[in-house]
Order: structure tokens, then C-alpha cells, then sequence
């Protein structure tokens, strides 16, 4: 009995680690070759939430996937969780680009921050650390799923974000005018009047 609360208590931890899909800016998401319109910021969900098989992103066209995921602030990007089917639809391989807002599938050919082969995930649990000195200060975060192992399209049910989220800081703009030269106009001096002093 101890030992099913302390595992309760372990994924209650664990789910509050991956609440990153809290900061992102739903309005702004995109993802590109969605079947489905819109279903692919279902996928960024809590923890918790992963097994909801009714919710998904599948592709459209081939196999690729591309999402733009712009946060509320900046992001210390810490690991990344992709869950599939048990099948040929689970993404392959994952590339993670950084600050690249509206990213194209034009854009991918540029090389990625990071790349990683992934495992057939069906619950949910493999978790990609990242290297955190290159995603320590992210706005937008582009994740590219470029193939699968091997179907017509790529289905993924939930990617889990991990990380430390902080306040953007933004600086308010300060309009300064300077002068070429100076206008006499504006520098007024008191007029002084000499005085004579004549000694008899």
C-alpha cells in the first residue's frame, strides 16, 4: 500500500516536470502537413493526459511532420517525449531547431540543433534529454519529424515538453533625439553689462 502512494505520488512529480505545454502560445502554434486541421496542438497536453488515444496528429501528404511551437516566454528546454502507435506510423527521427518562427519545410535542409533516432513509444515513457546549453533561452521551438518506420503517414498521439520557463522581459522603446549642432536658441545666457570704474 506505501509502496503504490509513493509511486503515485512519483508520477504526480513526474507529470508537473513536463507542464511546459502550459507556456505555449496556442493562438501562434502551427503544425504543417496535419491531416486534420488544428489537430496537431492537441498532442501538447498534460502528462497525464498521454494515453487519450482520441487525440491526435496525423500527416497528410507523406510522411513528414513539422510543428512551430512558440512559448509565452523563454524556455529552458531540458527533454522532449514522443508517443506513437506501436507501428510503422511512429516517427523515426526527430530534429529540434530553436528561434526559427515560421519555419517551412524549406527551412529544415539548414542543420538542426539537435537530431535524435527514436524508439517505437506506444506509452509514453522514453524521455530525449536535450543539450540544455544550446535550448537555454527559447521563444519558438521547431520540432521536424522528417520520417517514420516505414508507413505512407506518421501518427503521434503526444509530445510531452520538459523544462524551466521563464518571464519574457520586454524593454519598453526609448525615443532620443539628438542635435547635429547646437541652437543657440536653446542655450540663453544672461546678458552681462560691463561696468567701468573710473579712479580720480
Amino acid at each position: 500500500c506505501c509502496c503504490c502512494g509513493e509511486a503515485a505520488a512519483g508520477g504526480g512529480e513526474r507529470g508537473a516536470a513536463w507542464g511546459l505545454y502550459l507556456r505555449i502560445d496556442r493562438q501562434r502554434l502551427q503544425c504543417l502537413n496535419e491531416r486534420r486541421e488544428g489537430s496537431g496542438a492537441l498532442v501538447f497536453r498534460a502528462w497525464e493526459e498521454r494515453g487519450d488515444r482520441a487525440q491526435f496528429v496525423e500527416s497528410d501528404d507523406d510522411e513528414e511532420l513539422l510543428f512551430n511551437v512558440p512559448f509565452t516566454g523563454n524556455v529552458k528546454l531540458k527533454g522532449v517525449i514522443v508517443m506513437g502507435e506501436d507501428d510503422n506510423t511512429h516517427p523515426a527521427e526527430m530534429r529540434l531547431f530553436r528561434n526559427i518562427p515560421h519555419m517551412s519545410f524549406d527551412d529544415t535542409a539548414r542543420e538542426p540543433e539537435q537530431t535524435f533516432s527514436l524508439n517505437r513509444d506506444p506509452t509514453g515513457e522514453l524521455e530525449y534529454p536535450t543539450k540544455i546549453a544550446r535550448f537555454s533561452n527559447v521563444y519558438h521551438l521547431s520540432i521536424h519529424f522528417p520520417k517514420n518506420f516505414g508507413a505512407e503517414t506518421t501518427k503521434i498521439f503526444y509530445i510531452g515538453l520538459k523544462g524551466e520557463w521563464t518571464e519574457a522581459h520586454r524593454h519598453e522603446v526609448t525615443i532620443c533625439n539628438y542635435e547635429a549642432s547646437a541652437n543657440p536658441a536653446d542655450h540663453k545666457l544672461e546678458q552681462i553689462t560691463p561696468q567701468t570704474h573710473f579712479i580720480s
